[in-house]
């Protein structure tokens, strides 16, 4: 049996050590070397020192570490199953919904590739990898002639972040067209969920934080293409209206708090428009920050506190992000 790679093999001929205070900023020890090293079989992509900046939608923050991209699920779980349980590991999709801190991101992130775009039709249900795109879930079920998906066409991130997530828009979730799903866990094991199993709640799952989410299957009725496709205009539409879909952001900031909206508490706290650095509350939707250009991760997390500490002394209710805020601060 093969030994796991460990942290104080990580770097041959010396120790290692993953201390978050003491990561550099622009640049971590290379882990490929030793990765291939302890992992022969090994498919994927490895990459050191990967500009996040590059692969999220604000455009900002600084490097991971590595970044694996396995070439299949069973590449995944073989390169699970030989890591060694310390060290971090983060999936990300296409970065819609992330906020890479400016020191970067410690450890291992794994990015879902082409080995994972699949999209099968099979009568009115569709199998989907986690990697697929949600706007091509919800072309596919266009062409397919199958209504209920339309929603996704206005969810801008991979259906892995949607099964995360129970992603929705427009009056439907994730939980109410998912059959099943297939992940793999922190230790390399294939899991597969029901739906129920899932624990579907606003914005989050039940499923342990360490499973990385690989297929899923949805299920619509049938309907007419036209019929579908116009709908996914319409939702085209409104979000070109009413969204900043051509700036440099994270898609919705904050989660909707019970009984309210979001952008409704932050404009009555008179927060449109307002600037950190070179963030800056959107205009045209408050619930979006935008980097302007030159906006560090800190400015767009400052300026996202600064917008919740300004709805709490104006409503007394706390907003919890819904972007996700990773790696070092800077």
């Amino acid at each position: 049996m093969r030994a796991k790679i460990r942290g104080r093999h990580l770097n041959p001929g010396a120790k290692l050590r993953f201390d978050r205070e003491s990561a550099l900023p622009m640049t971590f020890p290379d882990l490929t070397p030793a990765l291939r090293a302890a992992m022969p079989e090994l498919r994927g992509r490895c990459e050191a020192n990967v500009r996040m900046a590059d692969l999220t939608w604000f455009r900002t923050g600084g490097p991971a570490q590595l970044l694996f991209s396995p070439a299949d699920e069973a590449d995944l779980a073989y390169f699970l199953s030989r890591l060694d349980p310390a060290l971090p590991v983060l999936p990300v999709g296409v970065g819609s919904n992330l906020l890479v801190r400016d020191a970067g991101i410690p450890g291992i992130v794994i990015r879902l590739g082409r080995g994972f775009f699949d999209i099968r039709i099979d009568g009115l249900e569709i199998g989907a990898g986690a990697g697929a795109l949600d706007v091509k879930l919800a072309q596919a079920a266009a062409e397919a002639g199958i209504a209920g998906l339309a929603f996704y066409r206005g969810i801008p991130g991979t259906v892995g972040g949607a099964l995360r997530m129970n992603g929705g828009a427009y009056g439907a979730e994730t939980k109410d067209v998912l059959v099943s799903c297939r992940g793999v866990d922190r230790a390399g094991k294939l899991r597969a969920f029901t739906n129920a199993e899932m624990g579907f709640a606003y914005r989050c799952c039940a499923v342990a934080s360490d499973v990385i989410f690989t297929a899923a299957r949805f299920a619509g009725r049938r309907g007419d293409p036209a019929a579908i496709r116009a709908e996914m205009e319409a939702i085209t539409q409104v979000r070109q209206e009413t969204q900043p879909v051509a700036a440099r952001t994270g898609g919705s900031t904050f989660k909707n708090p019970q009984g309210h909206k979001a952008w409704e508490l932050i404009d009555q706290a008179g927060c449109r428009g307002l600037l950190v650095g070179d963030a800056q509350v959107s205009d045209l939707h408050c619930n979006f920050l935008i980097n302007r250009g030159r906006a560090s991760a800190a400015d767009i997390e400052a300026l996202g506190e600064e917008v919740r500490s300004r709805v709490f002394e104006t409503s007394g209710i706390r907003l919890e992000w819904e972007i996700e805020r990773v790696g070092i601060a800077g």
